[in-house]
């Protein structure tokens, strides 16, 4: 069993793997077959199908599947349904939200513990200017309780750098092999270079890192009245537009991934989402096709399901959802 130390912040985190199931990939060359990755000849894509109730949906077969690479439908050359542990790592904003409203959530995430099987891996970092690392992953879940219970953050904070921080935790985690997920406690604040957002929404939407983000902004966008101060109708408006921007980007992260968003207001919808999520990360279906063309540029992927295969069985399609990440990287000719 591979033995791990607690890394510090910025150097070492790349050689953190999973105890449970991966050994050194110089010990052992050979990849899981199930990884979400580009080969030379296809491309494997992880779809999360759920139903209306936010449920997964199981039983579904290769032919309920469609996919199309560019617009153009390519045959499926794999199809597993698959439900392996999963690595899930807690990634959270370190700034004055969190300090704020840390009642709030941080003591419902025994949902998603309670959710997560014995095999299944998780690890805790934190950001505010980058990245740092809390606890390494682990199958331990009373050691990873015992880590998030004693977080603690100041109220003050120069800077979250939030775009930055998820791209070197991308980076980081591709030195893992496996399903691979970021579940993000975040307010969506950025005070990253400007070029940053684009850049990290490049990297989730062709990578193989599930990500799904978790908002902290209801409790200060809608303060209890007694909290509520009267404040310049012109800085509200611009306040307001600050939170949309947030919002917004973190959708556009989760979505790029085939992740989700959320915005839970109170504890009892922190510890739903929290159980939402621990479902999806186990389960999802996997699809295989050979890449049309090596051309070394980016891919558009859809997946739709299906409807005249699926109505007969099971609840109708349209209120279906389908979450799966949106390109992918063709290789360059050779």
């Amino acid at each position: 069993m591979y033995s791990f130390r607690l890394l510090q912040a910025a150097a070492l985190f790349p050689a953190v793997l999973c105890a449970c199931f991966f050994a050194d990939p110089q010990e052992n060359p050979q990849q899981p077959s199930q990884t979400i990755h580009v080969s030379v000849d296809r491309v494997n894509v992880g779809v999360i199908v759920t139903d209306s109730r936010g449920h997964f949906v199981e039983g579904l077969r290769r032919e309920d599947f469609r996919v199309f690479d560019n617009g153009i439908e390519q045959p499926l050359t794999g199809f597993a349904a698959i439900e392996e542990p999963a690595q899930v790592l807690l990634l959270i904003e370190a700034g004055p939200a969190v300090y704020l409203l840390e009642s709030s959530h941080l003591q419902t995430a025994h949902a998603l513990l309670d959710g997560l099987s014995a095999g299944d891996c998780v690890a805790i970092m934190k950001y505010a200017e980058a990245p740092q690392a809390i606890l390494d992953f682990t199958p331990d879940k009373q050691a990873f309780a015992a880590s998030f219970a004693q977080l603690r953050f100041n109220l003050g904070f120069g800077s979250l750098n939030l775009a930055s921080s998820v791209s070197k935790v991308l980076e980081w985690l591709a030195q893992v092999q496996g399903k691979k997920t970021i579940v993000l406690l975040s307010t969506g604040v950025d005070t990253s270079a400007s070029n940053e957002p684009a850049m990290v929404l490049q990297q989730l939407k062709t990578g193989d890192v599930r990500l799904f983000a978790i908002s902290l902004t209801e409790g200060l966008q809608n303060p209890q009245p007694a909290k509520k101060q009267k404040s310049p109708a012109n800085n509200s408006t611009q306040v307001a537009q600050q939170f949309e921007q947030a919002d917004l980007l973190l959708k556009r992260m989760a979505e790029s991934t085939g992740g989700r968003a959320y915005f839970p207001s109170n504890k009892n919808e922190f510890s739903s989402v929290y159980a939402e999520i621990a479902e999806l990360v186990r389960h999802e279906y996997s699809l295989a096709f050979a890449i049309p063309a090596l051309d070394g540029s980016e891919h558009s992927i859809e997946v739709r399901v299906s409807v005249s295969q699926v109505s007969a069985r099971n609840a109708p399609v349209n209120s279906y959802r389908v979450d799966h990440r949106q390109a992918y990287m063709a290789p360059a000719p050779r």
